[in-house]
């Protein structure tokens, strides 16, 4: 269960959902909408009322390297991963001051 959520997302998008008593995870690719529910229950001590869920495909980055002395364009990936909007009923969560290891 503690693998499920791997870590909260704080923008500006999340913290206006906030206010509606929604609150934004990263969660495990392997996760779906039962095991997300069960492990935000589980650790925060809330019930959940809705899980939302969003697969974010990663983004496809330029960069630049240096080889021979020449200048070498390549294109890399950051990694495909997921998102859940977690939809609380009773209880709050405060995730600036929460155990969530970097």
């Amino acid at each position: 269960m503690d693998q499920v959520i791997i870590r909260p997302i704080l923008s500006e998008k999340s913290s206006l959902l906030g206010s509606t008593n929604k609150h934004v995870f990263q969660v495990s690719k392997t996760s779906n909408k039962l095991m997300i529910k069960r492990a935000v229950e589980n650790r925060f001590d809330v019930e959940v009322k809705k899980v939302a869920i969003i697969n974010v495909k990663g983004k496809i980055k330029n960069m630049s390297v240096k080889s021979n002395g020449k200048v070498l364009r390549t294109t890399g990936r950051r990694a495909n991963w997921k998102k859940a909007i977690v939809t609380l009923s009773k209880g709050k969560i405060d995730i600036l001051h929460g155990d969530f290891q970097e």
